[in-house]
């Protein structure tokens, strides 16, 4: 049975409502970096997924390759994830779409290194005659968390991220955002067959202590 990332680590992908704090360990991810709304037909972000999941099933269907990565073990494609920013936007503010800057990503399992993502992007620039070049192979650290699972429309997402304040504040804790630390979603669901109120999307922000 392929390893399934959202099974063998609840603590990170199927977390409860009621905001919980979390550490999350350095994880290795296919990046590719834009900005805009997301929800812009045939847009940039659109373009930006397409992009990632090329890579990732490259990666995953290695098994059938002649070059044969090392450590490999056959595992689902975890989910699209995206890491969200506004420029001159303290915290993170939803109902300004059009100020969005996004990093898109998959998480990529332990056993790929660099060496193995830069074969696996020219393997995919040469099945698929499209260029690949806006992916990046990217490592982010995210440390101390605060997340909860949000359940409903994405607009919905500042209920959640109000409880999720106060739950941090309720704990001597603080928000942390930066440029290293950012607003981060998972999408469980897929939004092009889920009801907007059946969507399950993993909500994390960074924190510090005192």
């Amino acid at each position: 049975m392929a390893f399934d990332y959202k099974k063998e680590y609840k603590e990170f992908y199927l977390p409860p409502r009621r905001p919980q704090f979390v550490t999350v360990p350095p994880m290795s991810y296919l990046a590719v970096r834009g900005k805009g709304d997301p929800n812009e037909e045939d847009g940039a972000y659109q373009a930006a997924v397409g992009l990632l999941y090329g890579v990732a099933f490259t990666v995953k269907m290695n098994k059938k390759s002649d070059r044969r990565l090392e450590g490999y073990f056959d595992y689902v494609v975890p989910p699209l994830e995206g890491f969200w920013y506004q420029e001159g936007v303290d915290g993170f503010d939803g109902t300004r779409k059009d100020l969005f800057h996004w990093i898109s990503v998959i998480r990529l399992p332990d056993f790929v290194t660099k060496a193995d993502f830069d074969w696996a992007a020219a393997e995919a620039t040469r099945k698929k005659k499209q260029d690949f070049s806006k992916v990046e192979f990217l490592t982010v650290d995210e440390g101390l968390c605060v997340q909860a699972m949000h359940i409903g429309p994405y607009d919905d997402e500042p209920a959640t991220i109000a409880a999720m304040d106060e739950f941090v504040r309720e704990n001597g804790c603080a928000n942390d955002f930066s440029n290293a630390r950012r607003h981060h979603e998972i999408y469980l669901s897929d939004a092009r067959k889920v009801a907007p109120e059946k969507l399950k999307t993993v909500i994390r922000h960074p924190i510090r202590k005192g």
